[in-house]
């Protein structure tokens, strides 16, 4: 699982990081609101994790703007113990949970971990990229008007593919969301999966959907 912190105090942030790598979960972090904007869009995560005070902007105001920008990852709030209105604010905003603090790291984990889960229902079910239709509620795939059968884990990387549109993906990340956390992201077995589902949804069509990035990753349409 990958999760972003924007959090603004260093030892919070720092605590945060080497806590959630002892629960096989991989964190990165930014300090500032636009660092915070930065890391959101151009790269993949699990869940978003946003302190309300920040520096150059607060996380209220972050959550609406990747909300705007059709970030659809899940947000949890980090709030001051009283700040009901900042809770309120935030869920208006478009986060998901927040979290008071202090708190347990315990409980921090189970709520990313329930917020990973529940990321398939929170994006819309039916996608269009160029002529190729994807509907995430019925698994159906169609290109061309012409209906795609996909492998379990072909369409689980689609799926990641199109929730991540247009971001580049690495190895790391597929691997976390097609098999898990204990699979080897070196192995060529993804290499082969991706080849398998390269010659389903892009040979004989046009454009080309999946790109592979030498030395990054992959990154699916535009």
């Amino acid at each position: 699982m990958r999760v972003l912190i924007v959090e603004d105090d260093p030892e919070l942030a720092g605590l945060l990081r080497d806590s959630l790598r002892g629960q096989r979960i991989d964190p990165t972090l930014a300090a500032t609101f636009v660092a915070g904007l930065e890391h959101a869009a151009a790269a993949a995560f699990d869940v978003i994790v946003l302190d309300v005070r920040l520096p150059g902007g607060t996380g209220l105001d972050l959550c609406a703007q990747l909300r705007r920008r059709r970030v659809t990852t899940p947000i949890l709030m980090l709030t001051a113990l009283d700040a009901v209105d900042d809770r309120v604010r935030g869920l208006e905003a478009g986060a998901d949970d927040y979290l008071t603090k202090p708190f347990a790291i315990r409980e921090l984990v189970a709520r990313l971990k329930a917020l990973a889960r529940r990321r398939p229902a929170l994006t819309p079910a039916l996608h269009r990229v160029a002529d190729l239709e994807v509907d995430l509620g019925s698994r159906r795939v169609h290109r061309g008007g012409r209906a795609v059968p996909l492998t379990a884990k072909e369409f689980a990387l689609l799926e990641l593919f199109i929730q991540h549109r247009g971001k580049v993906l690495d190895r790391a990340t597929i691997t976390a969301h097609v098999w898990d956390d204990n699979h080897d992201p070196f192995a060529n077995v993804l290499d082969v999966l991706v080849r398998r589902l390269r010659r389903k949804i892009d040979d004989g069509f046009e454009p080309k959907l999946i790109t592979t990035l030498r030395g990054a990753g992959y990154r699916f349409g535009s």
